[in-house]
Order: structure tokens, then C-alpha cells, then sequence
């Protein structure tokens, strides 16, 4: 697919560089090494330039500036392009991508945002090469063949990246995530403290690393509570809706005796939840569900549902602020950031065992 970026340009086509060359006595040269800050620069030049340009209200071209300091001004954010699925329509992606355009736009950047195909080869270098972006941000990274390799090579090169929510066991890579693993523990926690004694546990596909940190956190709850972990009660959806959907069907003749559900992302709980209505049994009465992500939908579900809040605004913040950073050169060390995130009970998890 094409990606494309819009421009606002102002440019004053009564006055051009040659006019502001005569009006401060410098050549034309001069006058583009002060407009793109290029020194060494006596001052009073600069000044002279700089007064004669706003003299004749005269606004260089954004993309020739660009061109001449050989950058774009655009960090790239390259997405999964999933058919028949809006991904601005999932409160996952807009949050991220809405932190990521807020900390951009606040420091003069711009995003463009690039789709890939999930089968196509991982090629993030040629990004770079093109002069399409002077950095990128990574949403839906997974562990597949050819993924890391392609990351690796950003690394060796010193190329500005940020992974979002992904990270690689052993590899030291630039990343934003959350605490999916405390996430995880609050959740069947508070589960296991109403007096369930089992929780099922619907998890997302194991190749994103969250999904793997979500059942450690499971796992961990468990082990502390003294309960041992029964596989038959761990699932696997996609993290769709409709995968939540589906999985009712082998977790519906599990209710009359294990009367407590953990789902990893909210999507997945609430297709859960509706498949089980038309099944008879109603959450928060026949038995409690915890979500994840804190959607806005959650709030809006009947009952509302319970779920961990994951702060996915100012995780994108943070990874757009790594990349400038990195871009400056202020920051070149590899590391993961995670940011807490918190249980929110509502009343889809609000019985206990009796």
C-alpha cells in the first residue's frame, strides 16, 4: 500500500532568496547556510539576514530546507496492514499512534505512516536509504523469521528506531513496553482473592512478547496463591474480537465449574462475553471476567468490564521521543522502558465464588 504525508507550506511568492541576498548585502549562498543554520556564521550576518528575510516576509520551502539539511523532518511508523481491519478504528493503535503524533508534532516533526504486509520481507534499512524518514517506530512487531535480523541491522548501523510493546528475549534492543507480567498478576490476583480457586485464561498468539509476559504473570499468580497450573484452562485467541467469539465455544461447558475468565486484551473479553449472553450465562452474575488494555468500549459494555489499564498514549509519547532522541544523538544505548499499569474493577468481575 501507499503511504502518504501532507505538507503545510507557506511561501511568500512575492520575495525569494535572491531578493533577501540584496536587500542584506550577502550572497545567496549566505543567505541558505543562515536559513538552514549552517556555521560557522558571523553574527552579524545572521542578523542581517534574518531581519531582511522577515523585512520581505519571506518563508523558505519546508521540502527544500529538508532537502538541504539532507533530512525529511518525518519520523516513519510502520504498522501491520491487516485486511478488512481498520486499525485506527482499535483503541490499541489510535492511542499509540495519537501519543506518537502529539510528541512529533510538539517538536516540529512530522509522521508518516507506512503499512506492511505481515508476509512481506523486513527490510527497515531501505526506509533510510530512500530519505523517506529520519527515523521509525515500530507498532506489531512479533518474533517471525526475518524480524529480528531486520532489527539487528538497525542496531549495527546506529539507525534511529523504537520498537512499541515488543521486545526479544537475550537481545538488547531500543523499546517502549508496559509491565504485562504485573498486568497479568493484578488481574488473576484479584481473581483468586474472591475465592476462585481456577481462572481461565484466554491469551493472544505467542510470537508478541506481551502475550508471553501476560502468562508469566498468570503463572506467577497462581504458583503464589499455592494453586497448581492446569493447561486445560489456557486458550489462545488473535486478540480480535471475533477470536474471542470462537473461543466460547470451548469455554462455555467449562462455567458451571470454573466461574472465573482472564482475557489479555479487551477485544477478545468482550466478543467473549456477548458469545456467552447468547449462551445464557451472564458476566458479573455467572461468573467474573478481567479484560486488558482499558478501552473506551469496556466502560461501555453491560456490565461494564473489569480490566488492566495500559498506557498506551504515553507509551507512544516516550517511543517518539526515544527516536528524536536518538536522531540528536542525546541517546544511543539500548534499552526497554516499561511503564506500569493498573487494575480497574468494574462490575463484570465485582462476585465472589459464592
Amino acid at each position: 500500500m501507499n503511504a502518504c504525508t501532507y505538507f503545510r507550506l507557506e511561501v511568500n511568492i512575492l520575495a525569494n532568496r535572491k531578493d533577501v541576498a540584496k536587500l542584506a548585502g550577502v550572497s545567496e549562498a549566505t543567505v541558505s547556510r543562515v536559513l538552514n543554520n549552517i556555521g560557522p556564521l558571523r553574527e552579524e550576518t545572521k542578523r542581517k539576514v534574518l531581519l531582511a528575510a522577515e523585512e520581505l516576509n519571506y518563508h523558505p520551502n519546508a521540502i527544500a530546507q529538508s532537502f538541504a539539511r539532507g533530512k525529511s523532518n518525518n519520523i516513519g511508523v510502520i504498522v501491520p496492514y491487516l485486511p478488512k481491519v481498520n486499525l485506527m478504528s482499535t483503541h490499541y493503535f489510535s492511542e499509540l499512534l495519537s501519543g506518537i503524533g502529539a510528541k512529533l508534532g510538539e517538536l516540529g516533526y512530522g509522521l508518516l505512516l507506512l503499512f506492511q504486509s505481515p508476509d512481506a520481507p523486513k527490510d527497515y534499512v531501505q526506509l533510510f536509504h530512500s530519505q523517506k524518514v529520519d527515523g521509525c517506530i515500530i507498532l506489531g512487531s512479533k518474533n517471525v523469521p526475518g524480524e529480528l535480523e531486520a532489527l539487528e541491522k538497525l542496531q549495527q548501523l546506529n539507525l534511529p528506531y523504537c520498537l512499541v510493546n515488543q521486545t526479544f528475549s537475550g537481545y538488547s534492543l531500543h523499546s517502549i513496553d508496559a509491565d504485562h507480567s504485573s498486568g497479568s498478576f493484578q488481574a488473576v490476583t484479584s481473581l483468586l482473592k474472591k475465592g476462585f480457586e481456577h481462572v481461565i485464561f484466554l491469551n493472544g498468539p505467542t510470537e508478541y512478547s506481551n502475550s508471553i509476559e501476560r502468562l508469566y504473570g498468570y503463572e506467577d499468580a497462581l504458583e503464589k496463591a499455592g494453586i497448581h497450573l492446569n493447561k486445560e484452562l489456557i486458550f489462545q485467541g488473535n486478540y480480535s474480537r471475533k477470536s474471542g467469539v470462537q473461543a466460547a465455544d470451548y469455554i462455555a461447558p467449562l462455567l458451571p465449574d470454573f466461574r472465573a475468565i482472564y482475557a489479555a486484551n479487551d477485544r477478545m473479553a468482550i466478543g467473549l462475553m456477548q458469545a456467552l449472553s447468547e449462551k445464557g450465562y451472564q458476566a458479573g452474575r455467572d461468573y467474573a471476567l478481567i479484560g486488558y488494555d482499558d478501552s473506551e468500549i469496556s466502560r461501555m459494555t453491560s456490565p461494564p468490564l473489569s480490566t488492566v489499564k495500559v498506557p498506551l498514549f504515553d507509551m507512544g509519547q516516550l517511543a517518539a521521543k526515544k527516536v528524536l532522541q536518538l536522531i540528536s544523538k542525546d541517546s544511543e544505548e539500548a534499552s526497554t522502558v516499561r511503564l506500569p499499569v493498573t487494575l480497574i474493577e468494574r462490575a463484570s468481575s465485582l462476585i465472589s465464588r459464592s
